[in-house]
């Protein structure tokens, strides 16, 4: 099975930035998108930023221009740059990635893993 691990979460007072990043590992062949969402209490998760494995990108229109999604696909890993934090980006964190991988049956499969959230705080 395929594994996502995160780090780079915390507590920080609005305007100061953050990275986060998330590897994937396991009995990985390639992965296509990688993206971050967040889930703030009482709302519904939503996507922050995506990428493809050629590099493109999309962002939620709260978080253009003050954070930046990037991926090594060396180590099979995705990073957020999130820069002037605001209190309202206030959340969980989960990376998630479209994997084709190795399943237990020793067969080539494709689904969507997640990783088990990180949370980011951002006040004074």
């Amino acid at each position: 099975q395929v594994q996502l691990v995160e780090a780079g979460g915390g507590l920080v007072q609005p305007g100061g930035s953050l990275r986060l990043s998330c590897a994937a590992s396991g009995s990985i062949f390639s992965i296509n998108a990688m993206g971050w969402y967040r889930q703030a209490p009482g709302k519904q998760r939503e996507l922050v930023a995506a990428i493809t494995n050629g590099g493109s990108t999309n962002y939620a229109d709260s978080v253009k221009g003050r954070f930046t999604i990037s991926r090594d696909n060396a180590v099979n890993a995705v990073y957020l740059q999130m820069n002037s934090l605001k209190p309202e980006d206030t959340a969980v964190y989960y990376c998630n990635a479209d994997v084709n991988y190795r399943n237990s049956y020793y067969e080539r499969s494709r689904k969507n893993f997640w990783g088990q959230g990180t949370q980011v705080t951002v006040s004074s």
